[in-house]
């Protein structure tokens, strides 16, 4: 069982427990309503790409590229197995194929693709074969999932290059593979680093790994973050 199991056992009932408190108390839109809902959000997101990627701890990820100037949303998910509408004991347990990501909804005109993954290459180990610091096995391998010819060949660039420069002292054993069919994870892994900032691994892996992007990187850090 790997340390973010143990961490948040007990907190996934918590959870659940919450959310199904708050879904009993919350009022139901109308077909229209929800409608209208959605019609919003894809007019929001039309103009955005979208790059998949894996780095170990998906709340990890999400936190850091939460903070990136230019990115509009962040969504934790799996990708990359064979196993259909996985749940996140099953990815935990190493057999579906699957690896932990996220999709990084971000605007092109103020950050591009090879920016983003400059920050993907310097906020985890892509050296480690299916590991990140304790959390190990392959759902937490280091991968990049592109969506076009262009990000694949971007991605292959910028792996080289990388791997070339000194930023890394081993080499990198990051895949990148076409995406396949990307599963949203959970409601209770979103914006988790965001709602459970107090639990022991917000607090001891997930905040030192921001309080490192935000030194490292204050020029793509997003102005209310900057303040």
């Amino acid at each position: 069982m790997t340390q973010k199991i143990i961490f948040i056992l007990a907190w996934c009932q918590v959870a659940l427990l919450l959310i199904g408190s708050i879904a009993a108390c919350t009022p139901l839109h109308s077909s229209k309503e929800n409608q209208k809902i959605n019609m919003q959000n894809s007019e929001n997101l039309s103009n955005l790409e979208i790059a998949t990627l894996g780095a170990g701890c998906f709340w990890c990820v999400e936190a850091v590229y939460q903070e990136v100037e230019g990115v509009h949303k962040v969504v934790s998910g799996y990708t990359g197995g064979h196993v259909k509408n996985p749940a996140y004991r099953e990815v935990c347990n190493g057999t579906t194929g699957h690896a932990e990501v996220v999709q990084v909804y971000f605007d092109p005109q103020v950050i591009s693709f090879a920016d983003i993954l400059e920050v993907f290459w310097h906020t985890h180990n892509p050296t480690t074969l299916n590991q990140q610091g304790n959390d190990k096995g392959t759902q937490y391998r280091s991968a990049i999932f592109y969506q076009n010819e262009q990000q694949k060949k971007i991605a292959e660039k910028s792996l080289k290059e990388t791997d070339a420069s000194d930023l890394w002292a081993d080499p990198i054993v990051t895949e990148i593979s076409p995406l396949g069919v990307f599963y949203e994870a959970e409601d209770y892994h979103q914006d988790y680093f965001a709602n459970n900032g107090n639990q022991p691994y917000c607090s001891f892996v997930i905040n030192p790994k921001v309080q490192k992007f935000r030194k490292e990187f204050k020029h793509r850090l997003k102005k209310q973050t900057q303040d």
